[in-house]
């Protein structure tokens, strides 16, 4: 790919779970390149109204945002829960995908959902919280998982605008095809939320062409951004270039 063409890739930023799009400004700050956060549905309704919404209405949903976004050229990046979604918005854009990204991002089996990619004794766990105390954390689970390197300003904005998903996010099935482009995968090597050898099972599933390091917590957008930026120019710069 020449100069002219990755001046136009575009990056898709899909967020994980309980956060917004805006997590990633920090990350787009400077960034030389379009950005589009990608948006779940019903984040201002009340979880009620959002409660029976399928994984595949959130990727229709992110889908007709980047429907009507000018960039053609896109190299989705996804973390956590999000990963899930993107391999499924992935193969609705095929004509237009030139990359992957995946930030300590879930990324199950073909066939697989969210909890199929956690250790058994974890999945049956995760499974009866989900049916029993929904999909909001406790706050002491967010901050020793999610927030494990953050200040505690940080911490306390994570907890207070942390917004439940629908159930069927995490338990519905995602069947894509192998996508063909170039993908990269940035294991989180002090994330408490994916442990490195979960990490490692996800990296497996994914199989990119390479792997890079973050010393982080699983939320890096936050704790690193200036380093994930890096690491998205350098996989334009030398995978796509």
């Amino acid at each position: 790919m020449d100069k002219n063409s990755r001046d136009k890739i575009g990056f898709v930023f899909v967020n994980g779970a309980g956060l917004e799009g805006q997590v990633w400004s920090k990350v787009a700050d400077n960034l030389e390149h379009p950005c589009l956060f990608a948006q779940f549905p019903l984040r201002k309704s009340s979880f009620d109204a959002r409660s029976h919404l399928s994984l595949e209405d959130y990727v229709t949903h992110m889908k007709r945002q980047v429907d009507e976004w000018g960039t053609h050229n896109i190299v989705i990046v996804a973390h956590s829960l999000g990963g899930v979604l993107a391999l499924r918005l992935a193969s609705l854009i095929t004509d237009r995908l030139v990359g992957i990204v995946a930030v300590g991002a879930a990324i199950p089996k073909r066939g697989g959902s969210f909890l199929s990619v956690l250790p058994f004794p974890q999945r049956i766990l995760m499974s009866i919280i989900l049916r029993t105390l929904g999909t909001r954390p406790p706050e002491s689970s967010i901050r020793s998982g999610l927030c494990n390197d953050l200040s505690p300003y940080q911490a306390m904005e994570i907890v207070k605008g942390f917004i439940p998903e629908a159930v069927r996010v995490y338990t519905d099935r995602v069947n894509v095809p192998f996508l063909d482009v170039p993908k990269l995968f940035v294991k989180l090597t002090k994330d408490k939320e994916f442990s490195p050898s979960l990490q490692d099972k996800m990296i497996s599933n994914l199989s990119p062409q390479s792997v890079r390091s973050l010393d982080t917590g699983h939320l890096p957008m936050i704790s690193n951004p200036e380093g994930l930026q890096s690491i998205l120019v350098d996989f334009v710069t030398k995978e796509l270039g």
